[in-house]
Parts: structure tokens; sequence; C-alpha cells
């Protein structure tokens, strides 16, 4: 490899990204899980005996305040992109290993050395809040990385160049297992007797190719320090966010939304230039802090079903400002809880996508674009919440299956439709749900009220029904019951939770869902 290669290594990243995400701690022992096995632990989980590889049980059994994260690939490599930003305004060029680990090219000479260009890397990212970093510089990417994982918090360890091999002959060949697909290598090498990288490495070559096949033979090379892995650096993306700054500060709405429709235009054009469009936005709003800096008191991420166009952020800039209930911000129906004069006003795309993926027909949108605007329209006439879409999601009964998301919003957080719900009430759907349950009455062929018991057993079968609108009426047909107990480990006190479902046909040919509960019988739905 043609250079010095520096690594830049951040110890427990996922756990550390997890914290951070759920604004905690790094103090805290705390393990990211993957299918029950601890993926990552930090040190405080280490210190209480937390070991990578272990079940959660055991985990837990050593280290009862454990914190367990679960896995979230995406949030690493969000939480760790301010990190390659950082590095980036030090040297250009930054391949990102993965979220916690990245190199560069080392730059030494620029820096009066490597050991000052490492130092300084340092002092950047600890000013970016990254407390925990430590630094390895070496002939190749393999060894720098050994470095990096060897050094202390803060500090960097140098590796001579030339020096490789023999930095590498003395670590044990467990070593390897930074790589995640030679776990079954560095068994094997255990089991054949070679403790340390200098054992493998002093094997013929050609045996090792022989008896490992390919990535054995490159293992071996890394071994002797001639790992000749390129570095795949990154190009910076563009910088697509716009701002404007209101000089002097605003106070309404109205005068807001007026002065941002140029940076809207602006900001749509540029994604337009590099042929994107952007699908979700962050809208930032600030205002002076006691020091007069500019502080964030606003900021929220709009979704949208196709893509933004300006006139769509002017419109969400007015909902996010107005849909605040206090403050000096003020509108002609509400005031926002901001409580100065707005400065700056920031748009950042979040999801930008390829411009082709959201293109229109060859003959136009037709009726569905005629609709989207009238639905647009409506909704920036009545505000944000008042124009909403039925979406579907997971749930037990028809009501609970039933959601809806303000119209040009994309559904978030929804419960899965294609997790198994015990105790679903089969098809096919009601036509009408009620929005509030109906009270009925259910009776047995000796006039006694029908009850299920904690078993799920009926103590008679349905004759007769009452329900509203109708009256008594003779059964014609029913069918359940779909038992279902949820959440019985709630205190008591807590809304019970138990009920059993029947479908219910009336001699009239009308058919209803009603649940048995502890307070009686009530309508659900109806099938019309």
């Amino acid at each position: 490899m043609a250079g010095r290669v520096l690594v830049v290594w951040c110890p427990d990243w996922s756990v550390v990204a997890a914290l951070a995400d759920e604004e905690l701690s790094l103090a805290l022992p705390a393990a990211v899980l993957s299918r029950n096995v601890v993926e990552v632990c930090n040190g405080p989980a280490r210190t209480e005996g937390v070991r990578r590889g272990m079940r959660r049980r055991d985990a837990q059994a050593r280290c009862p305040e454990l914190l367990l994260l679960e896995v979230n690939p995406d949030r690493d490599a969000r939480a760790f992109e301010p990190v390659l930003a950082a590095v980036e305004a030090v040297r250009p060029g930054v391949a990102p290993l993965r979220p916690g680990l990245l190199a560069i090219r080392a730059p030494g000479r620029f820096y009066g050395g490597e050991p000052h260009a490492a130092a300084l890397l340092a002092e950047t990212l600890v000013d970016a809040g990254v407390w925990d970093v430590r630094i390895g510089v070496a002939d190749d990417l393999f060894t720098a990385e050994q470095a990096a994982r060897r050094a202390d918090v803060q500090t960097h360890v140098v590796v001579e160049p030339g020096e490789s091999a023999v930095y590498l002959r003395a670590l044990p060949v467990e070593a390897l297992l930074a790589d995640g697909a030679a776990t079954e290598l560095v068994s094997l090498l255990r089991r054949l007797g070679l403790r340390t990288l200098g054992d493998f490495a002093a094997l013929p070559g050609g045996d090792v190719g022989r008896r490992f096949g390919a990535y054995g033979a490159e293992i071996w090379r890394r071994a002797r320090g001639e790992d000749t892995t390129l570095l795949g650096a990154r190009r910076p993306p563009p910088e697509l966010a716009c701002e404007v700054v209101f000089e002097p500060p605003l106070e309404s709405v109205e005068a807001i939304c007026f002065s941002v429709r140029t940076t809207t235009e602006t900001f749509v054009a540029g994604l337009a230039e590099r042929q994107l469009v952007a699908t979700a936005v962050r809208v930032e709003a600030s205002c002076a802090g006691p020091r007069g800096e500019d502080v964030v008191v606003s900021s929220r991420a709009w979704l949208h079903p196709r893509h933004f166009s300006a006139r769509d952020l002017v419109d969400r800039v007015h909902w996010q400002l107005q849909g605040q209930a206090q403050g000096s911000v003020r509108s002609r129906r509400s005031v926002a809880a901001i409580a100065e004069p707005v400065t700056r006003v920031r748009f950042v795309p979040e999801v930008a996508e390829p411009a082709a993926a959201h293109a229109e027909a060859l003959w136009g949108g037709g009726a569905d674009e005629l609709v989207e605007r009238g639905m647009a329209r409506v909704q920036a006439m009545l505000g944000y919440d008042a124009v909403v879409v039925p979406v579907a999601q997971g749930g037990r009964t028809p009501a609970a299956r039933q959601a809806v998301v303000p119209w040009g919003e994309r559904s978030v957080g929804l419960r899965p439709v294609d997790r198994p719900w015990p105790g679903q009430v089969p098809g096919p759907a009601p036509v009408r749900v009620f929005a509030e349950p109906l009270p009925s009455e259910v009776l047995d062929a000796g006039g006694v009220p029908v009850r299920v018991d904690e078993r799920g057993w009926v103590t008679g079968e349905p004759t007769t029904v009452r329900v509203p609108d109708a009256g008594w009426l003779p059964v014609d047909a029913w069918a359940g019951p779909w038992p279902v107990d949820e959440a019985w480990w709630e205190e008591s006190g807590s809304p019970t939770r138990r009920a059993a479902r029947f479908q219910v046909v009336g001699v009239d040919g009308r058919a209803w869902l009603m649940a048995c509960t502890d307070d009686g019988w009530w309508v659900e739905a109806g099938y019309d």
C-alpha cells in the first residue's frame, strides 16, 4: 500500500449511539443485543463481567442493572456521520470502515509529523463531543487498526515505517476477531496451537493457501504486515441545506412564511440541479440566545408521500410555528410556543431521492394529481391536522386496526400488520366500526344472560340479542368466542383488558361483532 494509514477508533460505538439517542448517561452499564446475544457492551458493563457473545440472561445475571438496547445499524451510522464530518474538516478523503471506525491517509508532513496530526484529530473529535477516541498509524490498514485498538483514551500509537510485521508478531490471534468473518479461522488456529500472529505468519504461504483457502491467505498476509486493502475514500456530500436569516428578527408567522418563499424555491431548485427531490425535510427555527447566539427552539422532520415543492415547505413552516400554543410568534389563529422572535429558519433534506423515481407519467398525473392539489389547498386553509386519511395497522379488534394520519404525511410508528395477533377476529372485516361501542344484551334459551368465564367457556347458547335501534331479535347464527386477555400483568385498578368476541347474525339478516367483557355486552361493529 502506498503511503501511511491513520485509523480512528471510537470503542463501543453502538452503545454510545444508542445511549445518546435515548439521552442517557454514558456511565450507565449498557449492552446492544442482537438475537438475545450481546453484540457490543461498554466499559461499565465489562467491569461487571459482561462480555460480547453472552446470552441475555447470563449478562443480566452478571449485571442486574444492565441496560439492554436493540441493535440498529441505521442509528449507529447516523450518529457516526458528525465524526466523519469533523475528520473531513481536517483531512479530506475519509474512508468509513464501519460505524465507530474510519481511516484516512496519514497527514503527517503537513502537521509536522504523524504524532502531531493524531493529536490534532483527537482534539478535534473531543471538541465535537466524542470523548473516547483512539488513533493508530502504520504502513497498512490492518496494523493501523490494531495500533488504534491498543491506544489509550484520546491518545495514539504510531508504528514506525517498515515495522508492521514486528509490531504484529506478539499480538494474540484473537486480534483477527476484529473481522467478524474470522471467528472460525481463529478457533481453528487455537486448536492447531498457534497463539500469536507471529506463529501464524511463520507458516509457509503455499501451505496456508492450500489449507485455509483464499480468505486464509489474505488473513496470513495481514498477519505479516502486508495488508493490501485499499481505502475507499468517500466523496463529501454536497451541502443541500438552505437557510434564511431575518434582520431584524420576525415575530409574525405570516411575515416569516412570506420571507421564506424565496429560500424554499432555492432549496428545491438546488436539489433539482442534482436530479434529486426531498421526501423528508427537517425545518428548524432559531431564536437569539442569552449571549446573542442562534438557538434552535423548534425542529421537526416532515414527511411527504411524493416529494416537497416550495409551496409545501412554506405550508410546513406555517403549521410548525402555528401549531404551538403560546409565546410571542403570532398568527391570526394562534400563538407559537417560541419565547423570542425568530432569527433564522433552516431547511435540511433528511431523505433525498432520485427525481426519476418520482417523475410524472407521460400524460401527467390525471385525476390523482387534481385530487392531491385540492387536498393540499383544503389542508392549507383548515390546518395540518384537519385533513386526515385512514390507514391500516396491526391489532386484534377492528377499532385497533384503524388509524388516521394527516394527509401528506407517511404513516410511521404504526403496529405492523404482518405480525400474529392471537385472538384476532377472522374475516370478513365489518363494514362499520363504531367510535364508541354500543351497550347490548345477549340471553340464552332460558332468558339468562350469557357470559364467558375465565377459561373462555360460554355459559349458554345465545338465542336472543338486543341491539340499539333494533330492540330484541332472535339469533339466527353465531360464531365465537375469540377470547383476548391483554395486559393481565398490570396492577389492579387499570381498565379491563379481558374480552371475548362473537359474530352474531339476527333473523333479519343483519350481523354484528359483539364483545363480552366484565362490564357486559357491547356492539363494536356491524356487517351491513
